[in-house]
């Protein structure tokens, strides 16, 4: 009787933990853009001080890129649209490795920054492309 009146009324189905609108790429690309921002910042200054500064809020907004795609790779996208953009895994492991410690958070190189940038501005292509449908 107690299962009876536990079990739901009525089934329903998202295609995300919450309803749409509360992902979105642009969280990491804001991050990443600090992050190349500091390390423009940083080569253009000899301050010891204002360089370590630097590098401990760059390693932070790094972290914070990769938490943020972490959540739109492990919460917002589903098996359907890995099936149907198959380099979607990918896309997003190259982006986290490129947030990560052999990434911006391990160098102060504006390159590798881009990449991250260029990495994230793909995933919020298809991220867009999954909204339409």
């Amino acid at each position: 009787m107690l299962l009876k009146l536990l079990r739901p009324k009525t089934t329903v189905s998202a295609h995300c933990d919450l309803p749409c609108g509360v992902y979105d790429p642009a969280q990491a690309r804001i991050e990443a853009e600090s992050v190349k921002a500091i390390a423009e910042k940083y080569a253009a200054n000899d301050d010891p001080e204002f360089r370590a500064r630097a590098i401990l809020i760059k390693e932070q907004r790094s972290q914070l890129v990769k938490e943020h795609l972490w959540v739109l790779w492990t919460d917002y996208f589903k098996p359907p649209h890995f099936e149907k953009y198959p380099h979607l895994h990918q896309l997003f492991n190259e982006a986290t490795k490129l947030a990560g410690a052999t990434g911006t958070k391990g160098s102060m190189d504006v390159g590798v920054a881009e990449q991250l940038l260029a990495k994230i501005a793909e995933i919020d292509k298809i991220f867009w492309e999954t909204k339409q449908g």
